[in-house]
């Protein structure tokens, strides 16, 4: 998911965002991980899913969630699927 802000986004109001978002993620059935994420240029803010299956990410992806997340970042999103072709997971060595 990539918001794009033109006149850029500011950083501590994105790091107050995830803080806020961070618990109803927390232990979300059939999400691996999520990250909150700023580009250098602070022009596109990206959050990143890994779900288990691509039925479980598509049901997420509601209207009534891009409507929510619209508000929330002022813009809306734009949403991609893509298929993990590999990974490298070192969290937990």
């Amino acid at each position: 998911m990539t918001f794009t802000k033109p006149d850029k986004f500011d950083r501590s109001a994105l790091t107050t965002i995830a803080d806020e978002l961070r618990t109803p993620f927390e232990g979300m059935p059939g999400l691996r991980l999520k990250s909150f994420m700023l580009d250098e240029e602070g022009v596109h803010a990206r959050n990143f899913y890994v779900w288990d299956d691509e039925e479980k990410a598509r049901a997420f992806f509601t209207d009534e969630i891009v409507q929510k997340v619209t508000g929330i970042y002022g813009v809306p999103p734009k949403i991609e699927f893509l298929d993990i072709v590999g990974l490298v997971d070192n969290s937990g060595a």
